[in-house]
């Protein structure tokens, strides 16, 4: 059985010792029921480390960080700009998304969208779980929700943006993604933009629209298709 791993946002030294907070100190007394001596990893952007318990009590448990199990790799950098949907599948959309690997999610809102707003601490809880599950070092930023207009106007030019475009009937190529580092991925809401945003975005520089179906798909699947898609065409050399 691997070690159980678990999101250390501090910085982390080779055998130094530190306090658990008071969800991880629960999760490991009640729900793990871990012993002292027992190992678990923690890991962050920098890294990941082996550790053993060396005090646990109901309410307080310190750890040891051993040695250095893992590096940060060199991965892409993937934002996914997804029109805020509501509830259960924002919720899936965070939990995949993650598992993916996107290091940016930023939530937009467009004309069409008809949720507003997005709980950031139930939402940072989603992805650092799905951090930890997926065997990754870094939980997805997640920004400000934003307007359209204003995402688009704020693009960073060094960044392509990938646009799932329903009316699209270009297949994603390898092309597209040659000597280019940093993607923007827009998905679209449920009943898809409006034909003035859609020309907004068609108007955007960098931009690249590309097909995920001939099918209409629900925001949650095709955030897991476009995502899948532009890890799948970067892995091919």
């Amino acid at each position: 059985m691997s070690n159980i791993r678990l999101f250390h946002p501090e910085n982390i030294i080779d055998n130094s010792t530190s306090l658990l907070s008071k969800e991880h100190t629960h999760y490991v007394v009640n729900v793990m029921r871990l012993k002292r001596g027992s190992n678990l990893n923690f890991f962050n952007k920098n890294g990941e480390w082996n550790s053993e318990i060396v005090f646990l009590d109901k309410d307080r448990v310190e750890v040891k960080f051993l040695n250095k199990v893992k590096e940060p790799g060199n991965s892409l950098n993937i934002e996914l700009a997804i029109c805020l949907v509501k509830k259960n599948p924002m919720e899936n959309i965070l939990q995949k998304a993650t598992e993916l690997g996107v290091s940016k999610i930023t939530p937009i809102i467009s004309e069409r969208t008809e949720v507003k707003e997005l709980n950031y601490e139930r939402a940072k809880k989603i992805v650092v779980e799905a951090t930890e599950q997926s065997n990754q070092l870094s939980p997805p930023e997640i920004s400000e929700v934003v307007k359209l207009k204003d995402f688009l106007n704020n693009l960073d030019s060094s960044s392509k943006l990938l646009f799932a475009d329903v009316n699209s009937k270009d297949n994603l190529k390898k092309e597209t993604s040659s000597e280019v580092k940093s993607f923007s991925v827009l998905i679209g809401p449920e009943g898809d933009f409006s034909p003035s945003e859609r020309e907004l975005i068609l108007q955007t520089s960098n931009i690249t629209p590309f097909t995920l179906s001939k099918n209409i798909l629900r925001s949650d699947t095709a955030v897991i298709s476009a995502i899948s898609l532009v890890n799948f065409i970067n892995s091919i050399h």
